[in-house]
């Protein structure tokens, strides 16, 4: 009866716009440091309507459902039944004769709440989603309250998996260093990008893959773009699980380590200068054909965004570094040989590092 009863009182409100309520905001505090209700929700509408475009929602539309979505805080029936915030929402919208974009909008930003429910998929519900999450996050790190140890009082790891979800489910190019400097995270955005990728770390291993290969694709460009990183440490892991690609690695590291103790010993950087011309096993010059086609395979697979075919290039240098090492010494009697053959390892290293931080993957 109760219910009954506010249902009705609120109806009136809703159709005649729900502007009462969306003033009513102005007068209840979200956070001290933060200012009040009304003040965030106008953040969140600039905020949706700079990633419309990103998500492919009409700008205008995602404003407009971002300044409507939390307006039911102040109904009667929500005040009273606080676990119905956005499902009444979405009934009033409906009732204001609003879009149906806009009413889906009002339920559908406050998810994904937990790692098991659904992800909104409506571009205009995905905006408005990922505008609430981010300046919620944004805006605690510019106060300085972020979660320790167990202590998470403003769900901001929820938030952040809420984000990341939304992102990846919905397959978006979305760089977060460009958006939390636009939501002005102050000092904090970079200590905030790191945490997504802490979350993100958490959210893939549950997924099945291993720390140490998102490590190795955290460290390159673009690490701030969670789709794009996500590509990368699949088509890693994938290329992990072949004998080739497992066995590459030891290669790597071999060359890698021979080359960082030799750099340390002489005082110099063998990081360019390897002439064909010098070398004098077959072995050598096979690893140069090798690597010479393998850069090329690579820059064209990286440059479409193909890391799967990257890494599958990468993976053929096994056979001709094996037998390079088991043909000749690094370490020649001729000072001239031993800096070429430093310097081709040199090519080893930059060749494997173009595709992901190998030195981070552990074997």
């Amino acid at each position: 009866a109760d219910a009954k009863f506010f249902w009705e009182n609120d109806l009136r409100e809703a159709k005649a716009g729900m502007g009462t309520w969306q003033t009513a905001l102005e007068n209840v505090t979200f956070h001290n440091k933060l200012g009040s209700q009304a003040a965030r929700i106008k953040r969140i509408a600039a905020l949706a309507r700079d990633l419309a475009s990103v998500v492919g929602a009409d700008a205008d539309m995602a404003e407009q459902a971002a300044l409507v979505a939390k307006a039911d805080l102040s109904s009667e029936m929500v005040y009273e039944f606080p676990e119905l915030q956005g499902l009444m929402g979405r009934y009033y919208a409906e009732k204001a004769g609003m879009l149906d974009e806009i009413a889906a909008a009002c339920e559908a930003h406050y998810s994904p709440l937990g790692p098991s429910d659904d992800v909104p998929t409506a571009p205009v519900s995905v905006a408005v989603a990922l505008a609430d999450k981010l300046d919620t996050l944004t805006g605690f790190w510019a106060i300085d309250e972020k979660p320790t140890g167990s202590k998470d009082p403003f769900a901001l790891r929820r938030a952040a998996l809420g984000v990341i979800r939304l992102i990846l489910d919905n397959n978006l190019t979305l760089p977060l260093a460009d958006q939390l400097t636009a939501a002005d995270a102050g000092a904090g955005a970079a200590d905030l990008l790191g945490f997504f990728q802490d979350r993100l770390k958490t959210y893939l291993r549950d997924r099945g893959i291993r720390h140490d290969v998102i490590d190795a694709c955290s460290a390159m460009p673009q690490s701030d773009d969670l789709a794009l990183l996500v590509k990368r440490a699949e088509a890693l892991q994938g290329a992990l699980a072949t004998d080739d690609g497992e066995n590459l690695i030891q290669g790597f590291k071999r060359a890698n380590n021979i080359l960082s103790q030799a750099e340390e010993k002489d005082g110099v950087e063998y990081s360019f200068g390897a002439d064909l011309k010098y070398a004098e096993d077959e072995a050598e010059k096979l690893l140069f054909a090798a690597l010479d086609a393998a850069d090329k395979r690579i820059q064209s697979a990286m440059a479409t965004q193909d890391f799967a075919a990257a890494m599958a290039a990468m993976a053929t240098l096994r056979g001709p570094i094996d037998a390079f090492f088991e043909a000749v010494k690094i370490n020649a009697d001729s000072a001239l040989v031993r800096r070429n053959r430093l310097n081709l390892l040199s090519r080893i290293r930059t060749t494997c590092l173009s595709v992901a931080d190998l030195t981070k993957v552990e074997g």
